[in-house]
């Protein structure tokens, strides 16, 4: 969506919002409370891949879990999908594939989840994040998960919400060529993994016609009552994400984030992943603040005392932001 099509679309919404409380008997606060949810931007995110793929790790390495509300949806559509809330972030874990007793119960599940629409009528699931297990060598299941389940049902442009990612990295090639000192592949692995991410790429792309990107990290191992273990590569993962977010969204992952720098620090130093994310975070408080301005200005023209509350709350709003991004951008050095 285009920025002219997301303010046109935004109007839209207060609009609607405006009509339903004008004449609400709701106090002032209230308008201004349901006013403000108006300008809070949200974001889905999808994880799923084969068991043992380390979902979980991954989840833990880069949010902020503690801030988590954590449910399974009972309903038959997403049966068995556990749903993390985090402020304006939701995070969808589906099941791990492989076992083949509930995998085509499973793969229901994704569709359906994947054709849900949100208020606005546009697809619920913002993006996909696959994961890839390195540990193993056969990614029979993922690939029929990815060319045959998820790609048919994300629409047009489907290689715009799909991640693909391997994880345990430092277990690849059975763990003997991991730097454990320096926390890194030695150069035998990274050619190692290298192969591997190729002949992903050539296998979907043989069987979908897509390019799709993809990455190897290593989330660390998290074992109950014990701190996770070193993460790799995971700032070029938050960079992959990035890049698929569109920029008004992705204050919705920087509100969310871990706030242990440690897991940043650790790349294949092909990039300088860290700056990236900066830039993007720094595109989005752009972008914040200017449509900020531009919603705060409209509601206080058009929503009398509420609407006045709002315009000069947006200036607060915008520096609490600006602190949150400050908060941030510490992460990646």
């Amino acid at each position: 969506m285009n920025k002219t099509d997301y303010k046109e679309k935004l109007k839209q919404k207060l609009n609607e919002v405006a009509e339903k409380i004008k004449n609400s008997d709701l106090t002032d606060q209230q308008k201004t409370d349901l006013l403000l949810s108006v300008l809070d931007t949200k974001i889905n995110l999808m994880i799923t891949g084969g068991t043992g793929c380390g979902k979980s790790s991954t989840i833990n390495a880069l949010f902020n879990q503690e801030k988590a509300k954590v449910g399974t949806r009972p309903n038959p559509e997403t049966m068995d999908i556990t749903s993390y809330e985090m402020d304006n972030l939701t995070i969808w874990d589906t099941p791990g594939l492989g076992d083949g007793i509930k995998d085509e119960q499973h793969k229901k599940n994704i569709i359906n989840l994947l054709d849900k629409k949100d208020e606005n009528g546009d697809p619920l699931i913002d993006l996909v994040l696959v994961i890839l297990n390195g540990a193993v060598k056969e990614y029979g299941t993922d690939f029929n998960l990815i060319n045959n389940v998820i790609i048919p049902n994300l629409g047009k442009d489907p290689e715009k919400r799909i991640l693909v990612a391997i994880n345990k990295a430092d277990a690849s090639g059975g763990g003997r060529h991991w730097n454990f000192e320096k926390n890194c592949p030695d150069d035998y692995l990274l050619k190692f993994l290298d192969d591997k991410v190729a002949d992903a790429k050539k296998r979907i792309k043989e069987s979908t016609n897509i390019d799709i990107d993809i990455i190897y990290y290593s989330a660390g191992y998290k074992e109950e009552g014990l701190p996770q273990e070193p993460s790799f590569n995971l700032s070029k993962l938050l960079d992959y994400i990035l890049r698929c977010v569109p920029n008004e969204k992705r204050i919705a992952i920087s509100k969310n984030l871990t706030k242990n720098a440690d897991n940043f620090k650790s790349n294949d130093g092909k990039d300088n992943y860290n700056k990236n994310i900066k830039n993007s975070f720094g595109e989005a408080f752009s972008e914040f603040f200017e449509d900020s301005v531009f919603e705060g200005g409209w509601i206080g023209e058009n929503l009398g005392k509420p609407g006045e509350i709002i315009g000069k709350a947006v200036g607060g709003v915008v520096g609490i932001v600006g602190g949150l991004f400050k908060g941030i951008f510490s992460l990646f050095g």
